[in-house]
């Protein structure tokens, strides 16, 4: 240990809001009546940190402190309990707090457990326990509420470390330890103090390995052992296996020939076969009590050799006969087992038996699992355990040439695409030659390498680290471009975007010589962030003409960082394309955009390769080609998901949900945006969960949830503004304007959007605040701000004419309209709508058609009105647009009509449900099942459930073929009404009759 560093003792609580509210909630109900909540986590993650606060924050009464008494064991009885626990309530409500009460001996878990039984609510206790998860829970825990501690989100965990360290952390150190800590607090904060200030600061370099034995026991309560040397076999086999497992479970049957190699027996190797094959067959199975199950034939059973047989309990299949072999084990209580998949209950443990067990024991495991993969043909994983097992007192030149030959190995198989390897076992293989490569400069690449394969795997936690490793190597100048291209890149996807700028530029020119496709991709990455940022300097600066290109054999690594290392050549044209497509949109050359942008469409229709695909759809999305761009970002999603790169498909469900906007299809945008949003918080990539929830805020904006459009922009601007992301934060700010203007409150509409769209320092995004001057013109005309509408409109004529828009021919016809005096202002509705139909999109058709009817009833043409508001109304109600429907309904009732949606008719009675039921039932209606249509639209199987019970109250159904007969009567109806307004206008166009 070189710990030196004193850490703030008074560390506020970070990332546990939502344990808090449920907390407090119990707190705050207490006075009332009694109640229970179990605090779970695994060790470190702050489980008596929140009892404490819990103990602190009450006020309506005593605090009593439960603990099982010396040894963990002194006798106590339920009646001796319950009397303590209602006198001491007797006055006041009392909480109770016991903390790692999972530490208990049964009988006190049981007196206790009886006691909260026999207490009712009215006694006004308040129980609080907190139990570890790194084990199963006990029984008398079991049916108690509980309250699950997850490791800390990224933002939550930095945070705290500014907070522990006052922020004097180097950059590549706080990477780092984040990344070491994997979001455990405690953790994070035994780093910290092992720490020197020089090694806190970078003067120093830090400790290898940085979360070592001794830091991991010390947050785990110790290392965690089996009851026999079996048992800690099978923990450390199982560990060391999920060192090179994608995810957090290993396979059964790699564990249990594994355990044959270590501990063979006479007469019995491993399993026939390739030593992989599925538990079944091979004895692996579920049983009832401990989770291992006998052999499914006659024979010796799976763990035969390893000690851990058939379980003791009765289970389904034959059982071991007494002496034929070892006692029989139950699976230890740290792990599970689920079908053929073995795992830690806490990933800290399982790093902790890694680190704690002996280094020639750990070896020989490494060895013996290295064994069984390569008899299996699973080359990378083999050779990665082959590597792991390395060390022993081998004279130092013998030792030193076997590192460097299986480093390059490691490195050679990872580059070959023909391994089947995911993402992350890459980055792992990676890293692990890198730090057995002596030469520093082939080490700075192969950790360069392992950061793109990181981030690929949508792991820019683990990225930023190895990147600055790499940084820590002399390197040439093409290594350390593709590492400032990678790093670029992580931090245009979760960074500040200025940052990524920077680097981006930098990595251009590192390249350029070497190796000038690779120059020109990172510098049009550059122009990206510069557009994420708004800076249309910087933008134009980047994209300016490029060097004449000359052929070449690229770096491994296709479409720059997004793409797997060793694919084929850049797509160069592309990327030249781009940028001079681009530039040329840029400078208001109209007529020069549209070739070069539309050779990048083209050839993205015949391409397979994600990021090119996605260069297709953005060209498609500057270009107005609504059509094209979906297909694009459709295949670049499919092309993601296929390779396995988690990183990408946020990016192509951006685009998707982006294209669906500019069509007008909302309900599709969100349904894009959900998903989108998921998978980019679950990578890491808070700047493009940004852009998604700017999306979702600018969906919900037209429909009746005032608090989810809140909800979005507020976290959207939050990231928006730490990072520079002027995009998302036009996007977001757009979205808050138009819920005003739907709510009736046009003079907070004007507001909102005035800052945003007229000239000026505060002025929205360069490409995105036209998209929002439509809603500002008919806010600024309905709060009397004339002048302000008219100054900008000549811009947004301009933008109507490149054509990128396919609904802005009509939304300028509607300005126009808006603002033209009255012997003028029917024939612009009229040309919109004609232009509306040319276009498609429900939504701002039925705008225009409603503000149409408001025209035509404030000119006393009540029965023109009635028709074009009945029109709007059918529009919103199809697209979903609930707060503008109503808006159409009060203008029907000021015309004395009964508005759709208040008969008793299947559009009206769909018109009772709330936009998320409306979704549902579509989806219900199409013949999906409740599991389908939660996948559908990101929400629980239950969320379903409970939404299509309140569908079925409400309409009256009950049964989904009924309820789809409804919705297809809906629909029919929807489409005679639309019929029949067409005919009645078309005979108002022909007679100019006005009533």
């Amino acid at each position: 240990m070189t710990g030196e560093t004193t850490v703030r003792t008074a560390v506020r609580i970070h990332g546990r809001s939502t344990q808090r509210k449920a907390l407090r909630a119990l707190l705050d109900a207490l006075p009332h009546h009694g109640g229970h909540l179990v605090v779970a986590g695994e060790p470190g993650l702050g489980r008596t940190t929140l009892l404490r606060w819990a103990a602190r924050s009450f006020r309506a009464g005593p605090v009593l402190h439960l603990g099982p008494g010396p040894g963990g064991g002194a006798r106590v009885t339920v009646e001796r309990l319950l009397d303590t626990l209602r006198a001491a309530s007797a006055a006041a409500p009392v909480l109770v707090c016991a903390d790692d009460a999972h530490l208990w001996d049964a009988p006190v878990r049981t007196a206790l457990d009886r006691a909260v039984r026999r207490l009712s609510t009215a006694d006004r206790v308040g129980l609080l326990l907190s139990v570890a998860s790194d084990r199963a829970v006990a029984p008398e825990f079991a049916r108690l509420p509980v309250v699950h501690l997850d490791p800390l989100a990224p933002a939550g965990a930095a945070a705290l470390l500014d907070d522990a360290t006052d922020g004097v952390a180097a950059p590549a150190v706080r990477e780092q330890l984040l990344a070491e800590a994997e979001g455990n607090p405690a953790l994070l904060v035994a780093l910290v103090r092992r720490l020197s200030p020089a090694e806190l600061r970078g003067h120093r370099p830090l400790p290898r390995p940085l979360a070592d034995a001794a830091a991991l026991a010390e947050v785990a309560g110790g290392a965690p052992s089996g009851p026999s040397a079996h048992a800690r076999d099978l923990l450390l086999t199982v560990a060391a296996a999920g060192r090179a497992e994608d995810g957090t479970d290993v396979d059964a049957g790699l564990v249990h020939d594994a355990l044959r190699h270590l501990r063979p027996e006479p007469g019995l190797g491993p399993r026939a076969g390739s030593g992989l094959g599925p538990c079944a067959g091979s004895g692996l199975g579920p049983c009832a009590g401990s989770g291992l199950g006998p052999c499914a034939e006659p024979g010796p059973g799976p763990w035969a050799g390893s000690g851990l047989g058939p379980c003791a309990e009765p289970g389904p299949g034959p059982r071991a006969e007494p002496g034929a072999g070892p006692r029989a084990e139950p699976v230890p209580e740290h792990l599970v087992l689920a079908g053929d998949r073995l795992r830690f209950r806490s990933p800290l443990v399982r790093r902790t038996v890694h680190a704690t067990a002996a280094p020639e024991r750990r070896r020989a495991v490494h060895r013996a699992l290295a064994g069984v993969l390569e008899t299996g043909g699973h080359r990378l994983t083999g050779l990665l355990h082959r590597s792991w097992s390395l060390g022993g007192p081998e004279p130092a030149p013998a030792s030193a040439d076997r590192l460097a030959a299986v480093a390059d190995r490691l490195a050679a198989v990872a580059a070959d695409a023909a391994v089947p390897a995911s993402h992350r076992l890459r980055a792992t293989a990676y890293a692990r030659s890198a730090e057995l490569t002596a030469d520093g400069a082939r080490r700075a690449e192969r950790y360069t390498a392992a950061a793109e394969q990181a981030l690929l795997a949508g792991r820019p936690d683990r990225a930023r680290p190895l990147l600055a490793a790499a940084r820590d190597s002399a390197a040439p100048a093409a290594v350390r471009g593709r590492a400032e291209w990678v790093r670029g890149v992580t931090e245009l996807r979760d960074g500040p975007v200025g940052d990524a700028h920077q680097s981006l530029l930098l990595a251009a020119s590192l390249l350029a010589a070497a190796a000038p496709a690779d120059a020109a991709a990172a510098a049009l990455a550059a122009a990206d962030a510069a557009w994420a940022a708004g800076d249309l300097p910087a933008c134009l600066a980047t994209l300016a003409p490029e060097p004449p290109h000359r052929p070449e054999n690229p770096a491994p690594g296709s479409d720059g960082p997004a793409d797997a290392r060793g694919a084929a050549a850049h797509p160069a044209a592309v990327v030249h394309d781009h940028r001079v497509g681009m530039r040329a949109l840029l400078e208001g050359r109209l007529d020069r955009a549209g070739a070069p942008l539309g050779q990048v469409v083209e050839r993205g229709r015949s391409e397979d390769r994600p990021q090119t695909l996605l260069r297709s759809a953005a060209a498609a999305l500057l270009l107005g080609d609504v059509d094209a761009a979906r297909s694009g970002g459709a295949r670049a999603l499919a092309a993601a998901r296929q390779l396995g790169s988690d990183t990408l498909v946020p990016q192509a469900l951006e685009y998707l949900a982006y294209a669906e906007l500019r069509a007008g299809r909302h309900p599709q945008a969100r349904t894009h945006a959900e998903e989108g949003l998921r998978t980019a918080l679950r990578t890491g990539q808070r700047n493009t969960a940004a852009h998604h929830r700017a999306v979702l805020a600018l969906a919900a904006s037209i429909e009746e949830e005032p608090d989810v459009v809140a909800r979005h922009v507020t976290a959207a601007l939050d990231t928006a503004r730490r990072h520079g992301l002027a995009q998302a934060a036009t996007l977001a700010q757009w979205a808050a304007a138009r819920a005003d203007l739907g709510r009736g409150r046009p003079y907070d509409a004007a507001d909102r959007l005035g800052l945003l769209v007229l000239p000026g320092p505060a002025r929205g995004h360069f490409a995105v605040w036209r998209l929002a001057v439509p809603c500002f013109v008919e806010a600024a005309v309905l709060a009397g701000r004339h002048e302000d509408a008219r100054t900008v409109l000549s811009d947004f004529a301009d933008w109507a004419a490149f054509g990128a828009d396919p609904q802005a021919a009509a939304q300028l016809a509607r300005c126009h309209a808006l603002l033209a005096p009255g012997e003028h202002a029917d024939a612009l509705y009229r040309r919109a709508l004609d232009r509306h139909d040319e276009a498609g999109g429900d939504f701002e058709r039925a705008r225009t058609a409603l503000l149409y009817g408001k025209w035509l009833r404030r000119r006393r043409r009540p029965r023109e009105a009635r028709g074009r508001l009945g029109t709007a109304l059918a529009g919103f109600e199809r697209c979903g647009a609930g707060v503008w429907a109503a808006q159409a309904r009060d203008e029907l009732r000021a015309l004395g009509a009964a508005p759709q949606g208040t008969g008793t008719g299947a559009p009206a009675r769909l018109g009772l449900l709330t936009p998320q039921q409306l979704r549902i039932v579509r989806h219900v209606a199409e013949g999906a099942t409740n599991r389908e249509v939660a996948l559908a639209l990101g929400v629980s199987t239950r969320t379903v459930d409970y939404h299509l019970r309140k569908v079925f109250a409400a309409l009256g159904v009950r049964s989904r073929l009924e309820l789809a007969r409804m919705v297809g009567e809906a629909e029919q109806a929807h489409e005679v009404q639309g019929a029949r307004e067409t005919r009645r206008v078309g005979s108002y166009e022909k007679t100019g009759a006005e009533h």
